[in-house]
């Protein structure tokens, strides 16, 4: 069993203007609206993968029930946990010559929430896959995934962690499977820029002596490394393309390298399918299509 948590998604509200006119009336050209969230984004290609997936997220208020209805007709139906009070939140995102992100502030959640999450949790036994993905909701304190983490890691569930910060950083003490940093994440880590590859894989060291097995580096364009649990150092370029829409793709990687790992067994195949992933959903308006993924997986190469 494949598990993704989301503890805060959103409705992704997404608008085209010609020019933004602060202080004035604005009309979209394009607009759109669309379920977000990083692990219901990796839900989202490991099912378009063909991987079986259980997203569980939480939700709330009229919003929450939107999320709902447009997972449902994306073709995952989620497991969603509801909070009493407050909204599931609207990131909105204005597309004129440059991009102008609001994110929303969403429910807040307490203990019994995690609770909650905890016991849909413990049904999960060795050699189950957990992976939690994303910021965490006001109100819950920096070691939440190190604490959902503990009990699973402990009886053999291995775990995906795609966090930053302080959040990231009480992770690893759960001794999580995979994480994965992208460049400015790892950078504020290290407390300095990395400018070489030497100097990438040797921050991605630093992460493994504090409990990470592997670490899976997302370098945009540029494509992606691997340092493994064994030491061993993988770097694969991004396939050339026009980039679209850069959300969510960088979770589609995290479902890809899951899925080439669960199909495959070996390191480079599960990075050329992270890849493949990641450059297919930016190359396109949203996640991608299964189709799109493996239209590009020949011409990615470790």
């Amino acid at each position: 069993m494949i598990c993704t948590v989301t503890l805060n998604p959103s409705l992704d509200y997404t608008v085209e203007l010609e020019q933004l006119q602060p202080g004035g009336l604005n009309r979209t050209r394009a607009e759109s609206v669309r379920p977000g969230g990083k692990g219901l984004n990796v839900a989202l290609m490991l099912n378009r993968l063909g991987q079986p997936v259980r997203a569980l997220a939480f939700a709330a208020g009229y919003t929450g029930h939107m999320l709902a209805g447009q997972l449902a007709d994306a073709g995952l139906p989620a497991e969603l946990l509801w909070a009493r009070e407050g909204m599931t939140r609207i990131n909105v995102k204005v597309k004129a010559g440059e991009e102008t992100e609001i994110n929303g502030r969403g429910p807040v959640l307490g203990p019994s929430h995690l609770e909650e999450l905890a016991s849909r949790l413990a049904v999960l036994e060795e050699g189950d896959w957990v992976v939690l993905a994303g910021s965490l909701p006001a109100g819950l304190p920096d070691d939440t995934y190190a604490r959902l983490l503990m009990p699973l890691t402990a009886r053999g569930v291995r775990a995906v962690v795609d966090a930053e910060g302080a959040v990231l950083s009480a992770a690893l003490t759960a001794h999580p499977f995979l994480i994965k940093p992208n460049r400015p994440e790892l950078e504020a880590l290290a407390g300095r820029a990395l400018s070489t590859r030497e100097e990438l894989f040797d921050a991605a060291r630093t992460l493994q002596e504090k409990g990470a097995a592997n670490v899976l580096l997302s370098l945009g364009g540029e494509g992606a490394a691997l340092l493994t649990s064994s030491g061993e150092r993988l770097f694969c370029p991004a396939p050339q393309g026009k980039a679209v829409d850069t959300v969510g793709a960088g979770d589609s990687m995290v479902a890809g390298f899951l899925s080439g790992w669960l199909t495959t067994g070996r390191w480079a195949e599960a990075l050329r399918m992270g890849v493949a992933a990641g450059s297919a959903s930016a190359f396109s308006p949203w996640i991608a299509r299964r189709e799109q993924v493996w239209a590009l997986y020949d011409s990615v190469l470790i």
